[in-house]
């Protein structure tokens, strides 16, 4: 038989009076796959968190976890999570917090082993609150891996480290999941999407916009970068050019721009005699991408609300 998907959503709503926080999410993510989950502030990726940890109850639709409910895959020991919110015993070393996850765990890893994974054996003797940003974050992992799940969920875990942190915090979460465990990652890193992810989940006002992988949802964008020199620039010229979407000007005369055809923007560039230098066409990265693909989200929202108010005054 086939396995329960590790996460399922089945047409999830979840709403605070008016405002609509996920509105008919469905997704599921296979058990061994490594999913980043992407969307501006507000787009509902806590409150889906949230739902999936059992946090919250949605208003409509189902939310499963190895084909259980999120309490119980929880009580069960297949689920870890390490969020943003709620802090850690101030006072308490990092070995004795550790000790105490370990103590009240149903089937927990070897304290040593906990700590080696999290990277937090060199801090083990200082308090909590002693710590630094991404040393915490380092603690919060351990806690989140205490029983070894299979299932690992991850609210910004690098936040507040140094790039060597986080680094190191990648190649160890390798680790894990070359042993076929399950990670869902929300991050504000384009880059760490972009190298650690096997797909990636786009939210924005509640809904998905994109489930694809990282080149794939370069590919959707439909977009392409060109990047050249020019003598006194002028950003509305660069902008009436056929195919741009977006113009940058960098120290007085570095252009980049964002193209939906870039075939007709340079062909036009030329023609019009401003004679660009040192000219260079590329696919979007990750993060102009997801800039690419949330803005036409809010493009079609702003077109629902229109239709919706013409709507109603007939």
């Amino acid at each position: 038989m086939t396995p329960p998907a590790a996460v399922a959503f089945t047409k999830v709503h979840k709403t605070y009076g008016d405002v609509r926080a996920v509105d008919g999410l469905d997704f599921a993510i296979r058990p061994g796959e490594t999913v980043a989950l992407l969307g501006p502030n507000g787009a509902g990726k806590s409150t889906t968190l949230d739902m999936l940890l059992g946090l919250l109850r949605p208003d409509q639709g189902t939310v499963r976890l190895f084909g259980e409910s999120p309490s119980a895959a929880i009580r069960g020991g297949r689920a870890g999570a390490m969020l943003q919110r709620g802090g850690l015993m101030p006072g308490v070393s990092v070995r004795d917090l550790v000790r105490l996850a370990h103590r009240v765990a149903r089937h927990p890893l070897p304290v040593a082993e906990i700590m080696r994974r999290a990277d937090i054996e060199e801090i083990a003797a200082r308090t909590v609150d002693k710590l630094s940003g991404g040393q915490v974050q380092r603690v919060r992992f351990a806690l989140a891996i205490t029983e070894d799940p299979e299932l690992i969920v991850l609210d910004e875990p690098t936040a507040g480290m140094d790039v060597k942190a986080r680094a190191r915090f990648w190649e160890n979460m390798r680790g894990l999941t070359d042993e076929g465990r399950t990670v869902l990652f929300a991050t504000h890193y384009m880059e760490e999407a972009d190298s650690a992810a096997d797909r990636v989940l786009v939210m924005h006002r509640g809904t998905l916009l994109a489930d694809t992988t990282p080149e794939g949802m370069k590919a959707r964008a439909g977009a392409r970068r060109l990047v050249f020199e020019l003598d006194a620039p002028d950003p509305d010229v660069l902008r009436a050019l056929p195919g741009a979407v977006d113009v940058v000007v960098e120290r007085g005369r570095l252009v980049r721009l964002r193209s939906t055809d870039s075939d007709a923007t340079a062909g036009a560039l030329f023609r019009s005699g401003l004679r660009p230098r040192h000219l260079e066409i590329t696919g979007l990265g990750l993060e102009e991408a997801y800039l690419s693909i949330t803005e036409a989200g809010d493009t079609e929202q702003i077109h629902e609300n229109l239709y919706e108010q013409e709507a109603a005054v007939r």
